[in-house]
């Protein structure tokens, strides 16, 4: 998030630099005219999944490892930031996202937006969600805006991993250069095509989520607060809001002033709101009563500055604002249809229906033995191992105890192995989607190895084989889906099994939300 001093003077300065039109630099163009509010979404809109803290912390992680290798910044013009780029595209391309690389210049050096597009969805009424990569070259800019962006990055996997087709087009965009003055999302607004910038009817934006004596404050749609946004805005806050109600956490606003990348976007009359949990200045005494913290403590004492690296993040802050950007993207899509169709099994493994840990007595694995538990989340020098279940408590996890260090209770020794009850597959069936994740150190090798397999009379399947290499992958919820059609009106079984095999290594594996639908 850019300062107060940027505030105050970086539409002037945009304007100076050729980015925005001369009447453009404290107003909207006379020409452009305020979209009319988008009706409210039908009643059987499809509620938000579960975003998975791990994921997220995973994404940090990662761009805080990105800003250590390239001078301890991502900010504009620097390779750091082209590096974080780069990261997020990588996530989306391979989640089936259209991905467009935008280029412009400032301050003397290239910079970079990216805008992914979810295909399907009515692209004459977008929904846009954004937040800005860059930090300023202090730091690694993790809390400002690594969270935001970390956020929608899960929530847009999110949208992909649920294979979600709402309404509306979904369109999700990375800034570039917001700490010059939001020049990244003005030259994309600005350089819109008027019929395609009209098609824009949403904007929602996340810079700082994860403040470590956060504050929780929603942008003043509505205008109670005296600075309300276009006509659309007051839907907006008012969901964000709502899911806030629904966890007993009260909200407070916060003036759209210009101080992030909704301001090009409310200049042109698209409705826009966001999150935000605060940045430089002081909580009050009221404000900690309200929400606990340090009160006369700055909300982020870290802002702008070196120390703002993966510890200067409340996890909770973070938490809430993920599943709030989730709730609000898949509330204002306006409904969707669930493609996986009619469910003929699901488990979400928090009830025991009948999985066997060693069903064949053949497992040799003498630690970390598969079970259905309540994993307890695990690292391993900022590298998240073990991850809490991708919904409810319970998962099918290599030992699901953390133990006193990341390698007591790991997988250790050989093969372990667990085993669903007999499924009855009606005529019809086809797919079957499960989340799982595999995590190792660098002493791992293509000989461990975390496998799904359907097990029926006609024969067997493997969904899922995923090896091990010699490099550190961290645990990140995923969802695999396969087509099972040849086992429709047959009995199976899943069959779940990993290895530590050849020489030990650090190996933890997991699974859970499991479907099967026709």
């Amino acid at each position: 998030m850019r300062s107060r001093t940027l505030a105050a003077v970086g539409a002037a300065a945009l304007a100076m630099a050729g980015l925005l039109p001369g009447a453009a630099a404290s107003a909207a163009p006379a020409s452009a005219a305020r979209p009319a509010a988008r009706p409210a979404p039908p009643a059987a809109t499809l509620a938000a999944p579960t975003i998975p803290l791990a994921n997220v912390k995973a994404h940090l992680a990662q761009l805080q490892s990105i800003a250590t290798a390239n001078g301890g910044t991502r900010a504009h013009g620097r390779p750091g930031y082209r590096a974080s780029l780069d990261y997020v595209k990588g996530k989306l391309d391979a989640a089936g996202y259209q991905t467009t690389i935008q280029q412009f210049t400032s301050n003397g050096a290239t910079g970079y937006n990216l805008i992914a597009d979810w295909p399907g969805g009515d692209t004459n009424n977008v929904l846009m969600t954004g937040a800005h990569l860059d930090s300023v070259t202090a730091g690694p800019g993790i809390n400002d805006n690594g969270s935001g962006s970390a956020a929608n990055l899960e929530v847009a996997l999110a949208v992909a991993r649920e294979r979600y087709q709402p309404s509306r087009h979904l369109r999700f965009g990375w800034w570039g250069a917001e700490e010059l003055g939001l020049v990244g999302s003005t030259y994309y607004v600005n350089n819109l095509a008027a019929t395609e910038r009209s098609k824009i009817k949403s904007y929602l934006n996340f810079d700082m989520v994860g403040s470590p004596n956060p504050g929780y404050f929603a942008y003043d749609g509505d205008g109670s607060s005296g600075s309300g946004g276009p006509a659309g805005s007051a839907e907006i806050e008012r969901v964000l809001r709502a899911y806030f109600a629904s966890i007993n956490v009260p909200v407070q606003d916060t003036a759209f002033d210009g101080r992030s990348d909704y301001g090009p976007f409310i200049r042109y009359g698209i409705a826009a709101g966001g999150l935000f949990t605060g940045a430089e200045d002081r909580k009050t005494t009221a404000q900690a009563q309200l929400w606990g913290g340090q009160a006369n403590v700055a909300f982020d004492r870290c802002y702008h500055a070196s120390c703002d690296t993966s510890s200067n993040i409340n996890d909770t802050a973070l938490d809430r604002n993920d599943q709030a950007i989730a709730n609000a993207v898949w509330t204002l899509a306006g409904g969707g249809q669930d493609p996986g169709g009619e469910t003929v099994y699901s488990d979400d493994l928090e009830t025991d229906t009948g999985w066997t840990a060693n069903p064949d007595g053949t497992d040799t694995a003498t630690t970390g033995r598969f079970e259905r538990g309540t994993p307890q989340p695990t690292t391993y020098s900022g590298t998240a191992l073990q991850l809490a279940a991708a919904g409810g408590s319970n998962s099918l996890v290599t030992g699901a105890s953390a133990g006193t260090d990341a390698g007591t209770n790991d997988l250790d020794g050989g093969t372990t192995s667990i085993r669903s009850a007999p499924i009855t597959l009606p005529a019809g069936t086809k797919t079957l989607s499960f989340s799982w994740y595999l995590a190792h150190l660098d002493n791992s090798g293509n000989t461990d190895y975390l496998r799904v397999r359907v097990v029926g009379t006609s024969g067997t399947t493997t969904v899922l084989n995923q090896t091990g290499a010699a490099s550190v992958r961290a645990g990140a919820w995923q969802t695999q889906t396969a087509d099972i059609s040849a086992y429709a009106g047959q009995s199976v079984r899943i069959l779940v099994d990993a290895a530590d095999a050849g020489t030990g290594s650090l190996v933890e594996a997991g699974l859970d939300t499991i479907k099967i639908t026709k």
